[in-house]
């Protein structure tokens, strides 16, 4: 279980990284959304990959590791899930009014290799 959570991992951050590097505005927020899951994932694997143990202390049952789930990563990441929700929506409003503004989706503002005097080239 621990090499496919790692596999994963590892394929998210591979696709985020090569879709940040991409020069168009919407590769780069599908790379840090593809970042951000990974990250949450990796948040998570932290605190022991366990199946069908609960992470609250129940009457009867002792209270070692061995029973339990911690639940500091699953509140983490949870936190995290929200707060890159938030800042995707931010990142698309930002790229919303860029491409408005320089009727570009270029990360830069303009196209290569289109003309000096074309309108779609941002205003220097």
């Amino acid at each position: 279980m621990e090499f496919a959570i790692a596999s994963g991992i590892g394929v998210l951050v591979a696709a985020g990284v090569y879709l940040l590097l991409r020069a168009r505005t919407f590769d780069v927020i599908l790379g840090l959304t593809l970042l951000s899951y990974a990250t949450n994932l990796l948040i998570f694997s932290s605190g022991r990959l366990v199946v069908g143990k609960p992470p609250v202390l129940r009457h009867g049952v002792e209270t070692t590791a061995a029973y339990y789930a911690d639940p500091l990563p699953q509140a983490l990441v949870l936190t995290a899930i929200v707060i890159a929700f938030a800042m995707t929506a931010v990142v698309v409003v930002v790229a919303m009014r860029n491409h408005a503004d320089l009727h570009s989706d270029h990360v830069d503002g303009h196209e290569p290799g289109a003309a000096a005097g074309d309108d779609r080239t941002p205003p220097a």
